[in-house]
C-alpha cells in the first residue's frame, strides 16, 4: 500500500510543479494597474465645465475663428451657407488639446455644396482640426423651416393639396437615383397630410435653389 501511495503522489507532482513554475505566476504585464490608476487620476482630475454648453460669446468667437480660416475663406467670402451645429467637444489626456475648451463646429457651404466640421480651440484661438466633405449632415431647424415654407407656396403643391392638410414632417432627403436632383443636392422632404390621419403628399425641396422639385402622391413615396 505504501508503494502504490508514492507512485501516486509522483504522478501528481508535475501537475503541481506546473502550478508553480515561474513563467505562470504573473498573468498581468507590469506596470498595468499603475497605467490604470494614471488614467483614473486624470478623469478625477478634468475641469468639469469643459463639457458645459457653449455661450453665446463662445459660439460667436468660434464661428470667427472659423471663417477667417483661409481653407474657408470661400464660403465666408460668398456667405452662402448655413451653422447647423455648435457644441462643446472635450477630448481625453494624453491629447494635446487635454485640458482646452474646444467647441465643434459643423457648416454646410450652399455655394460650393459640401459639408465643413471643424474643431475650434477657444483657448489658442485657432481651427484644430478641419474636415470638408461631401457628406451630408442631418437637416438644421432652420432648413427644416426653410424647406415648410417653400412647399407651402408652390402652386403645385396647393392644388394637389386636400382640404384641412397641413405640414406633418421636414426630414433629410437623399435621393436613391442617380437621376434624381437629390441624389446630389442638398434636399428635403416636406410630408402633408390631415394632423390626424396618414400622409397624402410629400414634396422634395432643393435647398441650394429654394424650390419644389418633386410633387408625389404619399401612396406612391
Amino acid at each position: 500500500m505504501a508503494s502504490a501511495k508514492k507512485v501516486v503522489k509522483a504522478a501528481k507532482s508535475p501537475k503541481t510543479k506546473a502550478k508553480s513554475a515561474p513563467g505562470k505566476v504573473q498573468t498581468k504585464k507590469p506596470g498595468t494597474p499603475a497605467k490604470a490608476a494614471k488614467r483614473g487620476a486624470d478623469v478625477v482630475k478634468a475641469d468639469p465645465t469643459l463639457f458645459d454648453p457653449l455661450t453665446p460669446g463662445e459660439v460667436a468667437d468660434a464661428l470667427r475663428t472659423l471663417t477667417e480660416d483661409r481653407r474657408v475663406s470661400s464660403m465666408a467670402k460668398v456667405g452662402r451657407y448655413r451653422v447647423l451645429c455648435t457644441e462643446p467637444l472635450v477630448v481625453k489626456p494624453p491629447h494635446w488639446m487635454a485640458g482646452h475648451r474646444l467647441a465643434r463646429v459643423v457648416a454646410y457651404d450652399y455655394a460650393a455644396d459640401r459639408c465643413v466640421d471643424a474643431c475650434v480651440d477657444l483657448d489658442a484661438g485657432v481651427v484644430a482640426h478641419l474636415e470638408i466633405t461631401r457628406a451630408q449632415p442631418m437637416l438644421s431647424r432652420d432648413e427644416e423651416a426653410l424647406a415648410t415654407s417653400i412647399a407651402m407656396v408652390d402652386g403645385r403643391v396647393r392644388e394637389k393639396l386636400a382640404l384641412g392638410d397641413v405640414p406633418q414632417a421636414t426630414m433629410h432627403y437623399w435621393g436613391r437615383q442617380t437621376s434624381d436632383v437629390a441624389f446630389s443636392r442638398r434636399s428635403a422632404a416636406v410630408i402633408f397630410g390631415r394632423p390626424d390621419g396618414h400622409a397624402s403628399l410629400v414634396a422634395v425641396v432643393d435647398l441650394l435653389d429654394n424650390q419644389v422639385t418633386h410633387v408625389v402622391p404619399a401612396e406612391m413615396w
